[in-house]
Formats: structure tokens, sequence, C-alpha cells
């Protein structure tokens, strides 16, 4: 599984949790979210039957699922009512289905929005609107820069990878009105919209931007804001339960608004994190076992009973917006949540017609490799190696063969 703060919790509880109640023991390889992604490709591609469960997400569940790479976990939701699978927000439980058959089940579901420092936007005489614009963030990222000792505007991912640099940056690219492909998969980087986009992310970062930021990723952006780095960071709304967890030094701190917007009416991303099981299992009940705790109503109360209610893996189930103890201790950061996920619509994401779903990433197997290896090179530019412009012309052609392939 990946290395992000629910998972760390979860490996700490499993223990005198699950397997205290199951007698299953759960042996857990925990890695950054690229390393993570590669071996998990590599481990259901071969069917090595090395592990019987891992993370993946409403981008690979549909395309591994295809391949007949995942056990069917429906006969399993059907027969554990205790799991209450009609619980789950229904946009999730579609996107990790094929067929009508469910391949996947979220261990926490999340948009994206931004989070910025109340205090030091008090200070600097700075507002936000909740549904700010991308020009609007950028002048407020020049007023804030410097307004503590170290700290920059904003924060946003420039590590590579189509699921770290990539997944904002398209976003922005939607909502100014570019695609990667159109809908008869003619690739687009080099149009002026698309450039637009870039151009207006790198300059972002150059100017007032976090250090270091093509080593940046969801994890160091997440530090970076918790240490007072930053004074903003647009990412996953999955974020603020670690910005407002009880042992956080900016909780309470932190203001929550829409993900920014330029052309489009939203532009947060649809994502979630879930449990997919092997097809070459060879426990495949007890994975489902842990599955059916990890995704459960019962982990989000034992999290929050013991962990504190803001660490909750949330954004999945309906009755956690229901819970009077989460509610209360989400109560900076739930509303926005909602309101973004609300808003996501992976099937029209920006201002054009799509040739498949997605909204921070293009639902085609040949997006991983041709979305990392674009992303390592606008690490680069944003390294201060390299312009945007000499970056889309080589974008252009590796996305012109995986459009033709795909025509």
């Amino acid at each position: 599984m990946v290395n992000n703060p629910q998972m760390i919790d979860l490996q700490k509880l499993t223990a005198a949790n699950f397997t205290a109640q199951t007698g299953i023991n759960v042996n857990y390889t925990v890695l950054p979210e690229n390393d993570m992604r590669a071996k998990a490709s590599l481990e259901f591609k071969n069917q090595a039957g090395q592990y019987d469960v891992a993370t993946l997400s409403n981008f690979e569940i549909p395309i591994y699922a295809g391949n007949n790479w995942m056990a069917d976990l429906t006969p399993y939701t059907t027969k554990d009512t205790g799991f209450n699978q009609s619980d789950i927000f229904p946009a999730f439980t579609k996107s990790l289905s094929v067929d009508g058959k469910i391949y996947g089940e979220p261990f926490y579901g999340e948009s994206s929005f931004l989070m910025y420092r109340k205090d030091v936007f008090a200070a600097k005489g700075v507002t936000l609107a909740d549904k700010p614009t991308w020009d609007e963030v950028s002048a407020a990222a020049a007023k804030v820069d410097g307004a503590q000792p170290g700290m920059k505007g904003i924060c946003l991912r420039g590590l590579p990878g189509w699921g770290q640099l990539g997944a904002p940056l398209t976003t922005v690219v939607n909502t100014f009105g570019g695609t990667w492909w159109d809908k008869d998969w003619n690739a687009k980087v080099t149009d002026p919209a698309f450039k637009d986009a870039v151009n207006f992310y790198v300059n972002l970062v150059k100017s007032h931007g976090e250090v270091s930021p093509d080593q940046a990723g969801f994890t160091e952006c997440l530090n970076n804001m918790q240490q007072s780095k930053v004074a903003m960071w647009y990412d996953a709304t999955s974020a603020a339960g670690s910005l407002e967890a009880s042992d956080s030094p900016v909780k309470g701190k932190v203001g929550y608004v829409q993900a920014p917007v330029k052309n489009t009416k939203s532009s947060g991303w649809l994502y979630a994190w879930s449990w997919a099981m092997e097809n070459a299992s060879k426990n495949k009940d007890a994975a489902w076992q842990f599955i059916s705790w990890a995704s459960s109503s019962a982990y989000e109360n034992t999290v929050g009973k013991q962990l504190g209610w803001a660490r909750v893996p949330a954004g999945k189930r309906t009755s956690l917006y229901a819970n009077a103890e989460y509610n209360a201790a989400a109560s900076a950061f739930a509303p926005a949540t909602l309101a973004a996920l609300s808003a996501a619509d992976p099937t029209n994401p920006g201002t054009q017609p799509r040739p498949t779903v997605g909204i921070q990433f293009v639902d085609i197997p040949e997006f991983t490799s041709f979305g990392d290896k674009v992303t390592a090179s606008l690490s680069q530019v944003l390294a201060g190696n390299g312009t945007v412009d000499s970056w889309a012309t080589d974008a252009q052609a590796q996305a012109t063969d995986v459009g033709n392939a795909q025509k």
C-alpha cells in the first residue's frame, strides 16, 4: 500500500483491532506512491500471488478488471450485509465497478481543494473567495510569499509521476480550456489553452512556490504546510485530516476553499485509494475480511476514538457525515470536502468533449507510461532546466503516438 498518513494509521491499528478480532495476520509492504504503483502493476500483471490486496484507485481498477487481474468482490458485498455497500458514495461504487461487478472498495475518497493559512492571510489583509480563480490565487501567493521567515506563497506538486505532478497539473489544464486529447484522440498539448495552463503552473511555482519543486509530491507538500514553509497548498481534500490532527502544528489555522477555476465551474478531481484483491490470491476469504474491515464504518469509529476524529479516512461513506463527533472535529473541512466531491464530474471535466472518463487522468492503460514520461521532463522545467515550449513540442509528439494507437 501507499505510504499516505491514513495507511500508516491503519498499519498501527491492525494488530490490536483486526488481528485480535479475527486471528488473521496482515503483512504490509508500504511504499512511496510511484514505487507502490510500479510494484502493484507488476504484481497484478504477472498474477504472482505474492500479495492478496493492494491499494489501487479508480484509475487502475477498471483497467485491471478488464484484464481479469482482479477478483470480483460483488459476491462478498452481497453476502456481507454488515459491510453496507449502499452506504458507499454511489460515484465511487460506480467508478470501481466494471459491467456491474465491484472490483474495489474505497479506503478513503477525495477531491481536491485549496488550503491556506488563515492567520497569515489575515495578517497580510488578503482574502479568498469560497470559489477562487487561479488568477486570484496567483495574486494571493505573491502577497503572502515571505509573510513569515522561510515561507513561500504556495505548494504545488512538481514530483514526476502521472499521479503526482500530473494530477494537479491536469486539473489546471482542464479549467484553462485545454485537454491532452480531443474526443477523436487528436493530441492537443501544443494548443494555446494547454500551453497557457502549463506556463501558468510553472511560473507560479517558480515565482512563489516551494523550494525544490521537482522533489515535492503530496507528502512533501503536506510537510511544507505543517511546518509553515508555505502559506497555501492546492491538493487532495484528504490532506485536511492530517492538517487538523491533534498533533498538527497548524491545527485550527487552515482555511479550505474550492479548487481554483478559470473557464469551468469547478475543477476538483475525483479519486479513491481503494482495496483491490488479486485474482491469484490464495487467501480470498481472509483478504475480504481485511477489506471489509478497512473500508468499514466500524474502522472509521476506531480511528475516531483511538486517534482522533479528524484523522478518519473519510470521503467514502454517507453515514460518516451524519456522525456528530466527526462533524464537530472536521467542521473546518468536511463541508468543503463534500462540496468538492459533489461537484466533480469525470465525464465532463473541461470545456470540450473527451475521449474517455477522468478528471486528473485519462483512463487508458497507456496514460501511466505517457504521464510518467511527460511529467518527468516537465519536472525538470520546474527545476529550471528547459522551457515550456520545448517541453510541449516533445509531449505533443508523444501524445500523438498514444492518440494514433487509440484511433
